[in-house]
């Protein structure tokens, strides 16, 4: 017999057997209910309608359903206690024994190593939820009507006083304007810069094709800046030099290393100089392990730099919430073309991470994933002395990723390997510009924040297989 218990707050089918007899019905009941537990379908904790409401939904005799729930409460699949009703047992069920799949190419991974992504897993569900809840009984009538192309002051104050303090922005409210993450305030800059009349921007010769395929697509040509132990070098930046530059100038990404103070000052001085501007990727500025936080490149001339920030790291990228700090020779352009374009961001979403911000909720978030991926930073280095002596891990002192240097000409094949293992993960070729001058280097740039937490220790073990 196949019941539905609408009772349950899910949808769940119980196929409790043909015997209409009351020991086959309580039989029956018993097993489809410990059969639920074991396959994961009710979860630990959850809770069970009582013996008389599931008797009513099931067209069956109360004390059937109590025998049933008496059974298993012995055999520990449940518990029941005075005032909370029955429940389902607070353990680890081992889900049951399936044969492993043949290990192929292109089949999906077992472990994602793909950087770019937090640990979704960890999601600060409770107090987001919390914060939304509070955001939502305190907003005022119009922030459910059209929306302001800037995005909610709300937002715009809270995320002003965090930038100044977390990250030395120098950010006016009114300076602020809330996008749909990272890639829609660089498309957006895109346009207005071409509509400037340029035609070229600098960009790092390391970093990601999706940033430099967005600028191609504004009608704007990407020239890569040579790259080596100082960060990136600008010196190339001067008259007759694309007039804007693209920069991670506190941990390039995928290297790694911070913009040398040298070179910081040298780029602010040529933008003043030649009338240039700076678009700042600020991608994961919040985590810093073994250093002092290097603050934003902004804070040296808020006329020359647009500050570009995220939620993606630290929350996650689902959020669809990122924000542009804007000079104000182009605050007004950029937001004529956002309104132009009608794209904007949920409002309560703004309202859920202005309240997140000022009530303390995502500092507190933050130290704990700090701490979380310095942890995970740790066992990746410690399980690489262990395991692959000669593969050395840089750009570790801060962020989400490592690049692992491998041995010269070595690149191809391990991240064969890795595909073969069901491991996601990405050679350092594939962050490449296609002009960058550079010499070609052999390495993996490595995730260490995306995998749950449960999955971090299989997915370690199973890069240090596929590792010289």
């Amino acid at each position: 017999m196949g019941e539905t218990w609408a009772t349950l707050g899910v949808d769940l089918h119980l196929e409790t057997g043909g015997d209409a007899s009351r020991h086959g019905v309580r039989k029956g009941l018993t097993d489809a209910l410990r059969e639920a537990v074991r396959g994961g379908r009710l979860a630990p904790g959850t809770r069970l309608p009582s013996s008389r409401s599931l008797a009513v939904d099931l067209g069956i005799a109360r004390n059937t359903v109590a025998d049933a729930y008496a059974d298993l409460v012995a055999e520990g699949w449940l518990t029941a206690r005075q005032g909370s009703g029955t429940r389902v047992a607070e353990r680890v069920i081992a889900p049951p024994v399936r044969p492993a799949p043949p290990r192929r190419k292109g089949g999906p991974p077992t472990y994602d190593l793909t950087p770019g992504s937090p640990d979704l897993a960890s999601f600060p569900r409770a107090e987001w939820l919390k914060a939304a809840r509070r955001a939502m009984a305190a907003a005022p009538n119009d922030a459910l009507g059209f929306p302001d192309p800037r995005g909610r002051t709300e937002l715009r104050t809270a995320l002003a006083g965090y930038l100044a303090r977390a990250r030395g922005v120098h950010a006016d409210p009114d300076r602020i304007v809330v996008t749909a993450g990272y890639v829609h305030a660089l498309s957006l800059l895109g346009r207005v810069l071409r509509a400037r009349g340029l035609r070229e921007v600098s960009v790092e010769s390391y970093g990601l094709d999706i940033h430099w395929n967005l600028l191609h697509r504004a009608g704007l040509r990407t020239t890569p800046l040579a790259f080596d132990e100082l960060g990136t070098d600008v010196s190339a930046l001067g008259p007759g030099a694309p007039e804007a530059v693209l920069l991670t100038p506190a941990h390039q990404f995928p290297m790694g290393v911070p913009l040398h103070p040298d070179r910081r000052a040298a780029a602010v001085d040529w933008a003043r100089r030649e009338g240039g501007v700076i678009l700042e990727d600020d991608y994961d500025g919040e985590f810093r392990y073994d250093r002092q936080p290097v603050g934003a490149l902004q804070g040296l001339d808020p006329e020359r730099v647009v500050y570009l920030g995220t939620a993606s790291k630290a929350l996650a990228p689902g959020l669809r919430l990122g924000w542009m700090v804007l000079p104000s020779g182009l605050h007004d352009e950029v937001l004529g073309e956002k309104d132009a374009a009608g794209a904007s961001c949920g409002a309560l979403e703004q309202l859920t991470l202005a309240e997140f911000l000022t009530s303390g909720a995502y500092d507190r978030h933050v130290r704990g994933a700090r701490l979380r991926y310095r942890r995970r930073r740790d066992q990746l280095v410690a399980a690489l002395a262990a395991h692959a002596p000669d593969v050395r891990a840089t750009g570790i002192a801060a962020g989400l990723h490592a690049v692992l240097e491998l041995p010269p000409g070595t690149e191809r094949s391990i991240v064969q390997a890795a595909n073969w293992e069901r491991l996601a993960v990405h050679g350092l070729s594939g962050f490449r510009h296609p002009l960058a001058g550079d010499r070609e280097r052999d390495a993996l740039v490595v995730g260490y924040g995306t995998p749950a937490e449960h999955a971090w220790a299989g997915a370690l073990e199973s890069l240090c297989r596929v590792l010289p």
